[in-house]
Order: structure tokens, then C-alpha cells, then sequence
């Protein structure tokens, strides 16, 4: 692994990146947390511990994942193109970066099971795959929604030897299974690890699941400058949480001359209330499952309804170091439309033969509209997040007409 894959100023020594942030949660709890932020400060700067996840990296993940030029996108659309194909994972996406770390750190301080939530379902095989090679259990919690729509991650995530247990309250999505998980680990944080799904929750997990995706955007900066023998102009890559956006951003902050767009879902309607979760467009600061970040709130401040196609990106906050980098205008923070996402999932598809995860499938959308807007060219990096399988019968089932598929 990289030597600066773990060293960043930020947040401070109490979570803080500014303002957002922090650990907002029960002081029993408080207690544990800071037993993971010791023993993550130390596992961190253990070389034993850096070469176990590094080989399995290589070795189990396949990284470094590849980068892929687009050339018959960057043909149509002017720019030159390039993915990061995280999709190219052993399980389908950037979430296994985090999960092993996760994993290997739940195990070395003595913990015997792993919980999460999950949208999407990538996060849960993620988990559920990383448990079942270390000998954890492992509940994850996800939606009734999510576990009809991504039947095929549930049936994974059983198959790993993991438990799925549904939420079933509210809209029964992503914001409903945090809700569920938390609650459930409260009741034994002490025997229980609940590894989180992004660069949300309480301090430390912010900092950790970053650090552990910053290999994303470490092996993207070697890989870019040995093919073009320059830095990317623009990065873009979708924000839910916002843990695969971090993962590419994070190697670059530095590097002024590389722009960043985050891309995060404006659902079916970004003037009504519940149906989009556009968090950095629309929310504002308040506090939600022990953090502190932008939040799209109701008119009593809780977290509002959210809704996206993508049930990854269906979360009412995100990550507190993306709102930092929205104030201090290091990152540009965009939206895109449903329509517009599955466009993008079926034009990646036939130009280039990748079909994307609808997540992933938001950043695209943006970097073809930037790719229109620079006349002159340039380069734009996506992260190219997650792969489609299993997506392919919701998309088929809802939108398959219109795109010619019976």
C-alpha cells in the first residue's frame, strides 16, 4: 500500500472536519468508540497489519483495479474519458476496499460479529464476504424496498452465510435500515462491530472508511500519469454517503489544478419533498445517526424522506468531510435526475460494453453533460464505482420498453 494512504491533516482529534462531524452519540457508547479509534490508531501504523490487507488486496480483491480509456465516448462527447473500474472488485464495487479493513479490525480486537446497514446490497455482500473470510458472523440490515429490488445482492449476502434482517419501517430503504442497525447495536456494542457503509456515523468511521477507500484514488493518480503523463482536469464520482467519492478525491485535494464534482441523485423531483435525495443541493446542517453534516430536513428538523432509483444513494445526509470540502469550494457538488442516470446506464452500456451500477450510472451522466460543456476538450476521470448485475431486472422490469428490451 501507499505510504500516504493513511496520512491526512484531517478531521481533528475529536472528528471534526470544521464544523461537521464529531461523535453525537450516548456516552456508553462514546466509550466504545473510543476503544475503535485506538485500536484503528494503532492497527494503522502496523506494518503487519498494512501488508495482510495489501496482499489481500491484490491477491483476493484483484487491485490495483483497472483504468479504462472510453475512447468510443470520448469520440461522441469531445473529452477524453477514462473509468476507474471499481466495478472490477471481487464483489462488484469499492465497498470491499473498506469492508476487509473493517473486518480485519473487528477481528483483532476481539469482536464476534459484523453488522451493517445496506442500500444498494453492494455493502452487505462487501461485508458479509469479508466476514466469511475472517470467521465473523454477520447481520446486515437493509429495507423490505431494497430487498425486493436487489434480489440478487440478498440472495449473495445468504449464500455468504450472512443474515439479512429487513426494515420495516417508514420507507423501508436505506435511511430505515441505519436506523435498524443502530438500534440493534446499541443493544451490545461490546460483543458486535457495526461497520459502517460509508464515510458517515460517528468519529472515527468518517476517517477510517476514507482512509481505507483513499486506495482508489492512490493507484488512479500513478495510473493516470502513466498513461497520459499528466493529472486528470476533472474528477467526478456519485455521492450518496459519499464513501466512493472520497476514495478518488482524496489523493488529489492537493492538487489545485484538478477540478472535483461529487454527482448526487435530484431522484424524480428536486421541488418536492421526499423525492429526491439531494442532500448538498437542498439540505442544510443538523445531526442525524451520531454526526454532524449537511442534512435534508422536515419542518420539526428530523431527517426527511429521501428517495432515489439508485437505493445506494438513497440517504437524507452524507458524509461530514464532503460538506467541508462544499464550504470551502474545493469540490463542486452537482445533481442528476432518475432519467438521466438510466440514460447514462444504457449509454455505457452500448458504446462501451460496461454495464454500470445505477449509482455509479449518476456520475456518468455528469461527466458526459461536462464532457458537452468543455468544447475544447480535456480529461475527466469517473470513478466508476460498482457494477450492474444487479441492477439489470429492476432496470429491465421499469424501464426495458423504452429502450427497446421486451
Amino acid at each position: 500500500m501507499a505510504e500516504n494512504i493513511f496520512d491526512c491533516p484531517l478531521p481533528d482529534e475529536n472528528g471534526f472536519f470544521g464544523e461537521y462531524g464529531g461523535a453525537f452519540i450516548p456516552p456508553e457508547l462514546q466509550v466504545i468508540m473510543n476503544e475503535i479509534s485506538s485500536s484503528y490508531d494503532e492497527i494503522r501504523k502496523d506494518s503487519d497489519f498494512l501488508n495482510e490487507l495489501a496482499d489481500l488486496y491484490q491477491h483476493y480483491v484483484g487491485r490495483p483495479s483497472p483504468l479504462f480509456h472510453a475512447k468510443h465516448l470520448s469520440k461522441k462527447y469531445g473529452a477524453a474519458i477514462y473509468f476507474k473500474r471499481e466495478d472490477l472488485n471481487h464483489t462488484g464495487a469499492h465497498k470491499i476496499n473498506h469492508c476487509l479493513g473493517e473486518a480485519l479490525l473487528a477481528k483483532k480486537m476481539g469482536k464476534k460479529k459484523l453488522i451493517a446497514e445496506t442500500g444498494a446490497g453492494q455493502h452487505g455482500v462487501a461485508l458479509a464476504t469479508a466476514a466469511a473470510l475472517v470467521g465473523l458472523e454477520c447481520d446486515i440490515y437493509m429495507g423490505e424496498v431494497d430487498m425486493e429490488k436487489e434480489r440478487p445482492n440478498v440472495v449473495r449476502m445468504h449464500i455468504l452465510g450472512a443474515k439479512v434482517i429487513p426494515a420495516t419501517h417508514g420507507r423501508r430503504t436505506l435511511k430505515e435500515a441505519v436506523d435498524t442497525a443502530f438500534e440493534n447495536y446499541l443493544k451490545d456494542p461490546v460483543t458486535q462491530f457495526y461497520a459502517i457503509g460509508s464515510v458517515v456515523g460517528p468519529h472515527p468511521f468518517p476517517k477510517m472508511v476514507r482512509d481505507f477507500q483513499s486506495i482508489v484514488g492512490v493507484e488512479a493518480k500513478e495510473q493516470f500519469q502513466q498513461i497520459t503523463g499528466k493529472l486528470p482536469e476533472n474528477l467526478v464520482a456519485s455521492v450518496g454517503g459519499g464513501s466512493n467519492a472520497m476514495g478518488l478525491f482524496t489523493a488529489f485535494i492537493n492538487d489545485e489544478s484538478v477540478a472535483m464534482h461529487g454527482v448526487e441523485p435530484a431522484g424524480r423531483s428536486l421541488e418536492i419533498p421526499g423525492e429526491n435525495a439531494a442532500t448538498m443541493t437542498l439540505g442544510k446542517p443538523g445531526v442525524m445517526h451520531g454526526f454532524k453534516s449537511y442534512m435534508l430536513q422536515d419542518s420539526n428538523g428530523e431527517p426527511q424522506e429521501v428517495y432515489s432509483v439508485a437505493s445506494g444513494l438513497d440517504y437524507p445526509s452524507v458524509g461530514p468531510q464532503h460538506a467541508y470540502l462544499k464550504d470551502i469550494g474545493r469540490v463542486n457538488y452537482h445533481y442528476v435526475y432518475d432519467h438521466e442516470a438510466i440514460d447514462a446506464f444504457f449509454e455505457l452500456s452500448r458504446e462501451e460494453g460496461i454495464i454500470p451500477a445505477i449509482e455509479s450510472a449518476h456520475a456518468v451522466a455528469y461527466a458526459l453533460k461536462l464532457a458537452k460543456e468543455n468544447n475544447n476538450g480535456g480529461t475527466i476521470l469517473v470513478n466508476l464505482s460498482g457494477r450492474g448485475d444487479k441492477d439489470i431486472d429492476f432496470v429491465v422490469e421499469n424501464y426495458g420498453d423504452k429502450y427497446g428490451i421486451k
